[in-house]
């Protein structure tokens, strides 16, 4: 046998066949052969017939799929995925935007990585040590999907990698190189990104559309922007004509960079009407006796697990309650989760009770959710994590 298998119980097949690219431990007949965490492998029926190719990793999910053909996953196999990727992102206005997802993990066929491109520059963030394996040959991939454009690839991996694994590993340039912060453009509007020691891969590109829309309801209204780390949504606000407008994060170097944004984009035109505060959200919600006609509240994920459900819904409900109580009449509230195990209905109800309890009446403007370069595979609807509401508040 070329390689490892696992054998699927008779009747876990179907799983597989509908192209869901996980198979879970307990759906595993038997191992064949002795894969090491990370190592390619075929995933077989009960029959022994071929189902598809992935990363072996010992846990819960023990194969995350890349292939229902038979592959050998050579550099020639990643660039077709990272070349079909980039058609789908050329729907994006580049003559505005040159930051960007290329690689969405299973939205796109590649479950455990992630590669965002800043201006010429890619991210690539592995989260599984399958992915992290094959990085040079990724690298390469990426490179001649993107050509000239790309000057450099970033891998900012241990963040996002088991920790035993980590531990033996460092971030660094797989090609080229280029200094931090480095400009990017998003609708028209400048961010300094810095990957190696930022948030994430740099920046949230998941909020793109979200900041434009918000765009259209920003002018003449006083704005505060919520866990805004480097101040998207406070960027297209002020840009918009927005009257004043608060940017509050509990990191000094997040406001730092809200500070360096601002003055990018409009140097000292907008200084009077920009505050930034390094404080906690809710202790500032409580403490602030600041109306605002529109708030945005953007927290990062309450909960990576089932098990924490239950204490993020009571997080998002605490949140939205003196959310609401900091709304004027006639406010706009944005209101996200990026928490996977939250999903939208629990969400959206998680709002409604908060308001009830705020004693305030609100009409939904909006439904929110990650824009086309985080694209959701049809067949793992899991990928669906960033959900919104755009809220009138009576």
């Amino acid at each position: 046998m070329d390689k490892p298998a696992v054998v699927l119980n008779a009747g876990k097949e179907l799983p597989v066949k509908r192209f869901h690219p996980w198979v879970f431990s307990g759906a595993i007949s038997q191992i064949l052969g002795e894969p090491t965490d990370g190592q390619v492998v075929d995933v077989l029926d009960f029959e022994g017939s071929f189902l598809a190719t992935g990363h072996y990793h010992e846990g819960s999910i023990a194969v995350k799929i890349f292939s229902f053909e038979q592959t050998e996953a050579d550099e020639e196999f990643w660039f077709n995925k990272m070349a079909k990727a980039f058609e789908v992102r050329k729907l994006i206005d580049f003559e505005q935007t040159n930051c960007f997802r290329l690689i969405h993990g299973e939205g796109d066929g590649c479950p455990g990585l992630i590669v965002d491109i800043y201006n010429g520059v890619a991210v690539l963030q592995a989260h599984s040590i399958g992915m992290h394996l094959e990085r040079h040959k990724l690298a390469n991939a990426i490179k001649r999907a993107l050509g000239d454009n790309l000057m450099a690839i970033y891998d900012k991996s241990v963040e996002t990698l088991p920790p035993q694994y980590a531990a033996n590993q460092k971030n660094g340039y797989l090609i080229g190189t280029s200094s931090v912060p480095h400009p990017a453009k998003e609708n028209g509007h400048t961010f300094l990104i810095n990957w190696e020691t930022g948030q994430k891969t740099g920046f949230f590109l998941d909020q793109r559309d979200n900041r434009a829309l918000l765009a259209r309801y920003a002018k003449d209204r006083k704005v505060l922007n919520s866990f805004c780390y480097s101040g998207g949504f406070s960027i297209y606000a002020l840009n918009e004509g927005a009257t004043l407008v608060h940017s509050v994060d509990v990191s000094q170097k997040a406001i730092d960079l809200v500070n360096q944004n601002v003055e990018a984009n409009f140097g000292d035109k907008n200084a009077n009407s920009h505050e930034a505060y390094a404080e906690d959200v809710m202790k500032y919600l409580k403490a602030n006796d600041q109306f605002y006609d529109l708030i945005v509240l953007d927290p990062p994920a309450y909960a990576k697990s089932m098990d924490a459900r239950h204490r993020a819904v009571q997080g998002y409900k605490r949140l939205n309650m003196e959310g609401f109580k900091r709304l004027g009449k006639g406010g706009i509230l944005f209101t996200f989760s990026c928490s996977q195990v939250v999903d939208r209905e629990l969400f959206y109800n998680t709002v409604v009770s908060a308001a009830l309890e705020a004693g305030r009446q609100v009409r939904v403007l909006h439904h929110l959710t990650q824009p086309s370069d985080h694209p959701v595979n049809f067949f793992h609807p899991e990928g669906s994590y960033l959900k919104g509401l755009v809220l009138y508040v009576e």
